[in-house]
């Protein structure tokens, strides 16, 4: 497969949200290196966000295994996932990043890195239509699995 016919397979399977992604990410770290002082109480909360947001992660990544992929189309095998954290939210992993970075961005007191971080949120937002509309389209049960599981919050949204 030559390069172009495999960024134009990339773009195809929701490349693009991907790209955007990594750069909104390292924005937020990025603006996070500058720092204004804060408190032991913003400390503490900045680092249990982002430790949360570490556990969240790893533990959507681990009960996805095989299945996991950074693009919003299923694998070619790939299996529904609704166990662990699944069963209790759909898109753990995002929400897991966007606690990353809001947690990042209380710890160093940056205006900026939280404001990438609420454009990270509203990127994820679309990507996981993007992601919802290909599980609808794979796999019938994911209609009665997203009735019944929240998007990213567990009992909220």
């Amino acid at each position: 497969m030559t390069l172009p016919s495999r960024l134009q397979r990339f773009r195809q399977r929701g490349g693009v949200f991907v790209a955007a992604q990594f750069v909104l990410i390292g924005l937020v770290a990025l603006r996070g290196r500058k720092c204004k002082s804060v408190g032991i109480l913003q400390k503490a909360a900045g680092l249990s966000l982002m430790a949360l947001g570490g556990a969240i992660v790893a533990s959507g990544g681990r009960s996805l295994g095989r299945n996991l992929s950074a693009l919003p189309e299923p694998l070619d095998g790939a299996q529904l996932v609704t166990t662990g954290l699944y069963g209790h939210i759909r898109h753990p992993i995002y929400s897991g990043l966007v606690a990353l970075g809001l947690g990042w961005g209380v710890l160093r007191g940056s205006p900026g890195a939280l404001g990438w971080t609420a454009a990270l949120a509203t990127l994820f937002h679309f990507k996981a239509s993007r992601e919802e509309t290909a599980l609808l389209a794979r796999f019938p049960e994911y209609a009665a699995y997203r009735k019944r599981t929240k998007r990213f919050v567990p009992g909220v949204v």
